[in-house]
Order: C-alpha cells, then structure tokens, then sequence
C-alpha cells in the first residue's frame, strides 16, 4: 500500500487506473518519465455494458495488458490505529491478529493490508493505516480481468487512490502549522469523505448519499422520469428553479449533517479543526452546489483539479479532458501506482 507517489524510474513506462464506478466507468493511461508524468488517454462513458466488457474495451483501446482497479462500497473498509512501535516485519504478524479488533468482517474472509502513516507517536505508539476487503470480492475482479486477458498490477480502496491523485497535485509544502482539509469525493450512489491533516490521512468513510438522491428528489417534486430529472440537474440554467433548488438543498442537508458529524469526531480525536473541503467526482458539478455547501458548513469549498501537475500527450484534446477531470480523481490515483 502506497499512500505518496515520486517518479523514481529513468525509463519510460506506462500505468492504466480504471474505476468501475456504479454510474460510469472511467479510465486513465499515463507516461512516466525522468521527470513528468503524462496524460496519454482516458475513457470516461456511462454504465451501459457489463463491467467485463468495459475493461475489454479499455484495454483494446489503450493497448495495454496490465492495469490497476479500484474497488470501494461495503466490501471494503479503512481505519487508522494506534500501534505500539514494531519493525515492518513485527507489523505483518501483529495485523493479523489485531485487524479483527477493528474491522467489520471476518479476516479469513479478508484481504488485509496495513501501511505505517506516522512512525513516531508520544508514548513509543505509530499510526497504522488498515485496509481491509472481502475476497470474494476482490476475486472477481481479479476474475472479470483475467478473462479479458488482463494481469491485474495492484487492487486498491478508491478513498486511497483519491487521496494519492490529491497528494500528487496538491503536495503540503513545509510549515509547523497542523492544516486539516477534507476530500469530499461525490458519486452516484455514495460520497466518500477522507481527513488529510498535513497530507496524511486521519479519517476515511463513506456516506451513502450521492447524486442519485439528488435526482431522485428532483423527481419526486417536479414529477419528473429519471431521464429529465438527470438533464434538469445538469443544466446551469435549473439552478435559477426555485423548486429545483429546494430538491437539492434538502439531499445537501442530509449530507451536511453526515459532514458535521464526521468533522466533529476527527475534531475531538485532534488538535486540529477542518478548515476547507475538496470536491470531486461525477455528482460535484450541480451548478450550485458548491455555493450551498459553502453557506451550509460555513467553510471555505473548492473544486480541484487531479490533473493539475501533469503533462498532456499533442493526441489529447486538453478542454476536453479538463472539462470532466473531476470525474476522473480516482482512476488518476490507481493510475499513479
């Protein structure tokens, strides 16, 4: 598990990150170099085919053999723990024994991970990152690859694949001042909120409210199919509906109270206070959104750009892909592995 990236290879080569989203599937091709990383292509199309024959299609496309996928949901789970200070090696034996005191699943049915985020803790303690995922879940999606002729390089949890696509464009620069910030990642179907304090992770969940409740209660109070409901909440112009408006401020209250409460538990397990959110991801781009978020917490809200410290490939149309980059934070940070 690799929560920074550098580019320690003279030669070329290239990653692929595919995110299997529940709306979408995204996918990005990148070059690395001595010293830049370049965007040479990237898919981003609806659900509309299996989720098999949409890495087909990628790798066809990409002329690639080898790729990196993410998974997220209820099959997979982070959390940060308090370890007494071991060696590498001591951590290995000593998760396996401590991982079900902190996760929801049974560890013969899991797949574990650990990484060590800060070595050094008062009372001779590290903070430890745990990962942890179903295997029959990460079966098959080591299956739905193979089957297409693809070798899987890394499987990884889209909150940690976000928060490296984050950390590469946005490195903390070296100040004595602990700085708290929020990566608010909005999908379809679920929001996945991570805490960076300084760049390093400290609380990771998801919430399940997503785009499609906003859409949902477009429907239902404008008596709308879900297709005009979609094309209503993308367009700039509804959010001069007052009704429209009324639909998405009561989904954004839900989520704000989902935000507060998070923000409150990291707050009192820290020193620090959350000072701004990050937003990415599909649902994000409601117009009004950001704004609302804004007056709702009380805090300052940004939308990043996960393509901000890369090059372009001349093939790549950059007003194309800068137009929805948002979408594709997460494929950018399996990508980046």
């Amino acid at each position: 598990m690799k929560l920074g990236f550098k580019i320690k290879s003279k030669k070329e080569r290239f990653s692929v990150g595919i995110d299997l989203g529940t709306s979408s599937v995204k996918a990005v091709k990148l070059r690395f170099a001595k010293d830049t990383v370049e965007l040479c292509n990237f898919i981003l199309e609806p659900v509309g085919i299996e989720a098999r024959e949409a890495i087909k299609k990628i790798s066809q496309s990409f002329g690639i053999d080898t790729v990196n996928l993410g998974i997220g949901g209820p099959a997979t789970v982070i959390r940060y723990v308090s370890f007494p200070r071991m060696s590498r090696d001591e951590l290995k034996k000593a998760v396996k024994f401590e991982a079900q005191k902190h996760i929801p699943f049974s560890v013969a049915e899991t797949s574990v991970d650990s990484y060590v985020l800060q070595p050094d803790l008062p009372d001779n303690k590290m903070l430890v990152l745990l990962a942890a995922a179903k295997k029959d879940f990460v079966n098959q999606r080591l299956k739905m690859a193979e089957e297409v002729g693809l070798k899987v390089n890394i499987i990884d949890v889209d909150s940690l694949a976000l928060i490296n696509a984050f950390n590469f464009n946005y490195p903390v620069s070296d100040t004595s001042e602990a700085k708290a910030i929020a990566l608010l990642n909005i999908g379809a179907a679920v929001s996945s909120l991570n805490i960076l304090e300084n760049g390093i992770p400290r609380l990771s969940r998801d919430i399940h409210i997503g785009g499609n409740n906003f859409t949902h209660k477009i429907m239902d109070m404008l008596s709308l199919e879900l297709k005009s409901a979609e094309e209503m909440k993308s367009n700039p112009d509804s959010a001069k509906d007052p009704k429209v408006a009324t639909a998405i401020e009561a989904v954004l209250g839900n989520l704000g109270s989902e935000l507060r409460s998070s923000f409150d538990f990291y707050e009192s397990q820290s020193t620090s206070s959350v000072k701004k959110i990050f937003l990415s991801g599909g649902s994000s781009f409601y117009v009004s959104l950001q704004g609302m978020l804004v007056n709702l917490l009380g805090m300052e809200v940004e939308m990043w750009d996960p393509l901000k410290n890369f090059s372009f490939a001349q093939e790549i149309d950059q007003d194309k892909v800068k137009a929805v980059s948002g979408h594709l934070a997460v494929a950018i940070g399996l990508a980046l592995r």
